[in-house]
């Protein structure tokens, strides 16, 4: 995907919340790093604009201890209280459901929401947990030994969504294998 096709999956997206859901007491949490800046950008496409928090799940992830000796610990930023709000929690890729697992974990930590709706922008399958999302960009069927790469411009300088695929423990992209 490049740059064009994200902003437009990202609009059709954000049209969808307001078809869907009353914005009043709706809110927006992205999963840090690139599910909050896709979040901000989600906001920018609403006609209103919403609180918009963001959310470091390090703490709350099942393999922290298999992390290194220094992890990095970002921070959460939700500066308003989530007790009866409506959450759309957003993040770039759903893979196995044990980010998203971690995320819903630390949420509950900070209070109890009306309800909590996943928003991705691509799904790529094989679950571990029995997690869905609610809000797919582009559903992809890639093998395991392949990895999606959601490059963003705030970032990686680019706008752009790449597979990757594992070769001797070293990544490629398919256009490097010629295949």
């Amino acid at each position: 995907m490049d740059r064009r096709e994200i902003e437009e999956i990202l609009k059709e997206m954000a049209d969808k919340i307001e078809r869907e859901y009353d914005l009043e007491d709706l809110v927006l949490i992205g999963i840090k790093r690139r599910g909050a800046i896709l979040a901000d950008r989600v906001n920018k496409l609403l006609s209103k604009k919403l609180p918009v928090g963001y959310l470091d799940i390090t703490f709350y992830r099942d393999d922290f201890s298999k992390i290194g000796a220094h992890p990095v610990v970002g921070t959460t930023e939700i500066l308003f209280d989530i007790d009866n709000k409506k959450i759309i929690l957003i993040d770039d890729v759903l893979y196995t459901g044990r980010t998203i697992r971690a995320a819903l974990e630390a949420l509950i930590d900070f209070g109890r929401p009306e309800f909590v709706k996943l928003f991705v922008l691509i799904d790529r399958g094989h679950r571990e947990l029995p997690i869905c999302a609610d809000f797919v960009g582009k559903k992809i069927d890639i093998g395991k030994d392949e990895m999606v790469e959601v490059k963003l411009k705030e970032i990686d300088r680019i706008d752009e969504v790449i597979i990757v695929k594992k070769w001797n423990g070293k990544e490629k992209t398919l256009s490097d294998l010629k295949i």
